[in-house]
């Protein structure tokens, strides 16, 4: 085996970049950074019908928002190139032929009519559907003429019929296949296009891949792969099976019970930090039992050997926790140019932070950010029944609000949160309200909502003249 390390992410641009291609590209990077190796990404498109126009340039987006750089991929080459797999196709054929002539693999002319003929046979016989092997030894003269008459055939895998099939896995232990179970596997497709068995092992084979990490999912495909290898006398390389995410059922993660789309974790202003560290905890565990952490210190502590195997729980919630955990550790300088993508131009970058340390505490989400503090740019729509609190009349409201404006125009107030509030608890007690009612019903006349950044720090950034302007709007009905 080659002695750099160098692992890869090969997703399909078949939609919205998944979640779970940033947690195995995650282990990927991090195993080939702390062993000063090689991160590749490829591309697998060779399935036509899924593919989606855009799809492979969010790929890469995604990878870089999330800091997860490659060394080598489609759109930077690299040595191996191509890094498509729609690109490569003459190579997957050249080795398909090769097979064959191995006697390792055999052309295949059955028609799709009589396969789905057959696995109805076998379902009607409860057995496991699968190919029957017709094709798997046809005379040397049925098969030239086949050929010759250009016949549509495939390429499959021929799979010893005794025996098994074993590997060891780093998560996981030796796993071991009876070979009666593994199916005689199609590797090239009757378009031409291989299929995923055949392109990964030819693909990592030739882009010297030593460490294959991927989803516990591709366990039963991995014994064909084992085969694969064996056939064209190719060393493998170490096989490493991450547990599925897993939603709260312990179901594999789907976008009906959790968002899939890093696109989504984008537009919801999931810092990648955050991601990043809650993906490291997906199967991971920290040697000091930390939960936060960052890229660098994960990238130090990891190994396979820590990663367990069983499926951890997607928990949306612990990841918005982690989320507002970052956001309160960014400068509010750095906070603003988080926040640009989601505030509305017009408002005034000085207000914006100034505002940012009255609601940092508060924030899960950047996206959160434009509902918790709009009052602060654009007058609310007070519900004046909002703003009447319980035992307090209307017509008793609205003279409050009068005489607290009154009062209130009057600049020594306005020097600090302490002063103003001292004030405004002397106005209270001098008109016979309690604190509570009064601060609730201004928070409410002055951002018509009920829970705010704290009251004074408030109406100090909206400025005198903006809280007495909107104390006397609410003045009259």
């Amino acid at each position: 085996m080659n002695s750099i390390v160098r692992t890869r992410v090969a997703p399909s641009p078949t939609g919205d970049p998944h979640i779970g291609t940033a947690y195995v590209s995650l282990f990927d990077y991090a195993l080939a950074r702390k062993n000063n190796g090689q991160f590749i990404l490829r591309i697998e498109d060779t399935d036509r019908s899924r593919y989606v126009e855009g799809s492979e340039q969010q790929i890469f987006e995604s990878l870089r928002w999330l800091g997860l750089d490659y060394d080598e991929g489609p759109d930077i080459g690299g040595p191996y190139s191509p890094y498509r797999q729609s690109e490569r196709k003459s190579l997957y054929h050249k080795y398909a032929l090769e097979l064959v002539a191995k006697n390792k693999a055999y052309y295949c002319f059955c028609s799709s009519e009589r396969l789905d003929k057959v696995r109805e046979e076998q379902k009607k016989n409860k057995e496991v559907p699968r190919y029957d092997r017709f094709c798997r030894e046809l005379s040397a003269g049925e098969l030239e003429r086949n050929l010759n008459e250009k016949k549509p055939y495939v390429i499959r895998l021929k799979v010893p019929e005794t025996l098994t099939t074993e590997f060891e896995d780093v998560i996981r232990g030796k796993i071991v296949f009876e070979n009666k179970d593994i199916d005689d596997q199609v590797l090239l497709k009757s378009d031409g296009f291989p299929t995923y068995h055949l392109a990964v092992v030819v693909d990592d084979e030739l882009m010297k891949i030593t460490h294959v990490i991927r989803a516990e999912e591709w366990i039963s495909s991995t014994p064909k792969h084992v085969l694969l290898y064996q056939a064209f006398g190719w060393k493998l390389p170490v096989f490493a099976h991450v547990p599925l995410l897993r939603n709260q059922d312990k179901s594999k993660i789907s976008k009906r019970k959790n968002p899939t789309s890093l696109l989504w974790y984008k537009e919801q202003g999931y810092l990648p930090e955050a991601i990043l560290n809650f993906l490291a905890l997906m199967g991971w565990s920290h040697p000091q039992e930390k939960e936060i952490f960052s890229l660098e210190e994960f990238m130090d502590k990891f190994s396979l050997e820590r990663v367990s195997p069983s499926g951890p729980v997607f928990d949306l919630t612990k990841l918005e926790w982690l989320n507002g955990e970052y956001i309160r550790q960014k400068t509010n300088e750095g906070l603003l140019a988080l926040l640009k993508p989601f505030i509305k131009e017009s408002w005034d970058d000085e207000k914006v932070k100034q505002v940012i340390p009255l609601i940092k505490e508060r924030m899960k989400k950047l996206s959160e950010f434009p509902d918790l503090v709009d009052f602060f740019f654009e007058e609310p729509k007070a519900d004046f029944a909002m703003v009447v609190q319980k035992g307090k009349a209307e017509q008793e409201t609205r003279e409050i609000l009068k005489e607290t404006a009154k009062y209130l125009d009057n600049d020594k107030f306005w020097v600090s949160h302490d002063e103003l509030e001292k004030s405004m608890r002397e106005f209270a007690e001098k008109h016979g309200w309690s604190a509570k009612d009064l601060f609730m019903t201004l928070r409410v006349a002055l951002t018509g909502k009920t829970a705010t950044p704290p009251l004074f720090d408030t109406m100090l950034v909206l400025g005198q003249d903006e809280v007495l302007t909107r104390l006397t709007n609410l003045q009259n009905p």
